[in-house]
């Protein structure tokens, strides 16, 4: 399974741009993946994404950073070594479709699996067998299992800030590893104990 984190310059695939991506071969942690790039010329930039991301205008504007789909025909090379090439992560429909409209308008064909692992998901289910009630968001009405959230009830303190697409990555494949088979996969989390 591939790991997958993206930090985008907003939310929506059809008019925002991957600015940088981190990834984790899961039978192999040790192999990983991370760049950064530019925008896509005429994608929109939304103040917010860049306040969690940590990135300026400036910085995903550079011209002397490679393009979007310099970085995705990287990555797509990248998994080709991978022998499971399912995505996984903390809302990766999100990573998968930004990827997927990525590489399309690099000209590229989608050879990744449509189908996806999502750590939200996992933990939901987690807390579910257990006999815990997961975090609800009484004002939206939606689960408030956020990834800090999942986190934290897998051991591990809360995400820095700004988010970096490798330490996600990280984050995910630690929490899915937690989740699914109960042990610790990297050895940046070895000091945070399983807590169940």
């Amino acid at each position: 399974m591939i790991v997958i984190d993206i930090e985008a310059s907003g939310t929506e695939y059809a008019v925002h741009s991957i600015v940088s991506l981190g990834a984790i071969d899961m039978s192999n942690p040790g192999r990983q993946f991370y760049a950064e790039c530019r925008v896509w010329d005429g994608a929109h930039i939304m103040e917010e994404a860049l306040a969690v991301n940590g990135f300026t205008e400036a910085q995903i504007t550079d011209r002397a950073k490679m393009s979007e789909a310099e970085l995705v025909l990287q990555f797509m090379e990248w998994t080709q070594m991978c022998s499971d090439r399912t995505l996984v992560g903390q809302n990766v429909s999100f990573d998968r479709d930004m990827l997927k409209a990525a590489v399309i308008r690099a000209g590229e064909n989608w050879t990744l699996p449509y189908r996806t692992l999502d750590t939200h998901t996992m933990c939901y289910m987690h807390m579910v067998k257990a006999g815990i009630t997961p975090p609800f968001d009484v004002e939206h009405k939606r689960t408030a299992l956020n990834l800090d959230a999942v986190l934290n009830y897998c051991g591990i303190p809360e995400e820095p800030d700004p988010h970096n697409a490798l330490t996600g990555a990280k984050c995910h494949a630690e929490v899915a590893s937690r989740l699914l088979y109960n042990r610790p996969l990297l050895p940046e989390f070895a000091a945070y104990p399983i807590p169940w």
